[in-house]
């Protein structure tokens, strides 16, 4: 069954009550799984969370639950089970064992399953199948005979289905290989176009999947960025530059989302792509001020970006969509708890003159101002030294024309450069 027919797989999702995680947060981190299931193309047809001492190791729940959740979906007439935890090989296999007919996956290979439908440019797509091999070669001669079974549908997109038993370790190993090089190809690619933009300032936006990231774009530069309401609607970087007021002038970044769990072959895969966040002078942390797991949506973020290693750059709290918000009790605990962060609906272009301005002073923080000279017969070296600085003042003598410039550290850096030669 592939994703674009009519008739949706029904799903059961299951979440396990254990170690500091209590009902509630099992009972949230489903309606998140649910979302995410359903942009897969799933139907949900019933929910089922049960409290662990400890994980098993043969069905991740205990046996008598296993079976008892395999003969509900029997009679829910469902297709597939979706854990809200990583199962190893083993205990996938093992549920398979329990029945013929039914499908089991993970939340990884839902996510995975899910960035493969979304993936529309080369890059994207080469990252996604990228992680997606990544994430079965270990799992390969175990999954072997329930493959089989699959037939496509969810989490066997792109390959993973009846087809992939054909396919050994070898060969996946090659073509993982050939990935890499096709992405580190890609990324060269990058570089050299981002040599024409290394002199200007770089604010990153990132955020929570579905907090609002293209939209707050879209309000800060003007211009129609793809926006829909779902998970994971775009995978790829959108770069476009702002001005503020004539006086500054910024590179503005939004790339993929983030999510709880993320799984870590597609960090490793999009790194290329999240390389306009590693090296960012500025991250735009957006979060949806609405949702009661704002809280747990900032860890997300902070987790990603420390194992991006962007965990020290400097950043500007975000809380959006606060037009979805109702009552000034909400605001106040927001306020109380974020006294740094910036209360915006980019829906509604509500405060966003405000971020804006808090933007610029982080610009004008780490802004450089000099004095440069230089002969009248240097009109070129002149005329690119007032590009992508504010010029200050401007003076003529005798010889030639001086200049009182600010600017960012490393443009000021390559026009001093200039000025030496």
């Amino acid at each position: 069954m592939s994703f674009e027919a009519e008739k949706l797989e029904k799903a059961i999702l299951i979440g396990a009550i254990h170690g500091r995680v209590d009902e509630q947060s099992v009972n949230e981190h489903l309606d998140e799984l649910e979302l995410l299931s359903e942009t897969a193309g799933a139907e949900i047809v019933g929910r089922v969370t049960q409290r662990l001492l400890k994980i098993n190791p043969t069905f991740f729940i205990g046996k008598g639950k296993a079976e008892q959740i395999v003969r509900q979906a029997k009679e829910l007439d469902a297709d597939l089970l979706i854990f809200d935890e990583d199962l190893n090989p083993a205990q996938t296999k093992n549920f398979q064992g329990l029945s013929d007919n039914l499908k089991v996956i993970d939340r990884s290979a839902l996510i995975l399953d899910i960035f493969r439908k979304h993936a529309k440019t080369k890059e994207a797509k080469t990252q996604v199948e990228l992680a997606h091999l990544q994430y079965i070669l270990p799992r390969l001669t175990r999954m072997w005979t329930h493959l089989e079974r699959q037939m496509g549908g969810i989490g066997a997109r792109a390959g993973a289905g009846e087809t992939q038993i054909e396919v050994d370790r070898r060969l996946i190993r090659q073509r993982i290989g050939k990935l890499k090089k096709e992405l580190n190809r890609i990324d060269r690619e990058r570089v050299t176009q981002g040599k024409r933009r290394k002199d200007q300032f770089k604010v990153a936006i990132v955020g929570y999947t579905n907090a609002g990231k293209s939209t707050l774009m879209q309000a800060l530069t003007g211009e129609k960025i793809y926006i829909q309401d779902q998970l994971f609607a775009t995978l790829d970087t959108t770069i476009r530059s702002v001005s503020f007021k004539g006086t500054h002038s910024f590179l503005l970044s939004d790339t993929v989302g983030f999510i709880r769990k993320l799984p870590h072959h597609l960090v490793a895969s999009f790194r290329s792509t999240l390389k306009e966040v590693i090296e960012g002078d500025l991250i735009l942390i957006v979060l949806d001020a609405s949702s009661q797991q704002v809280m747990e949506h900032l860890e997300t973020i902070r987790t990603v970006l420390k194992e991006l290693k962007a965990d020290k750059h400097q950043t500007l709290l975000v809380l959006n969509k606060i037009d979805l918000i109702h009552g000034s009790a909400r605001i106040a605990y927001l306020k109380r708890i974020f006294p740094d962060g910036i209360l915006v609906s980019a829906l509604n272009h509500l405060r966003i003159d405000q971020l804006m301005k808090n933007i610029t002073t982080v610009m004008d923080e780490s802004a450089q101002t000099v004095n440069v000279f230089f002969p009248f017969d240097q009109g070129r070296e002149l005329a690119i030294a007032q590009e992508g600085v504010e010029v200050l003042e401007r003076s003529y003598d005798d010889d030639g024309v001086r200049l009182k410039i600010r600017g960012s550290p490393q443009r000021i850096n390559r026009i001093l450069l200039s000025t030496e030669k």
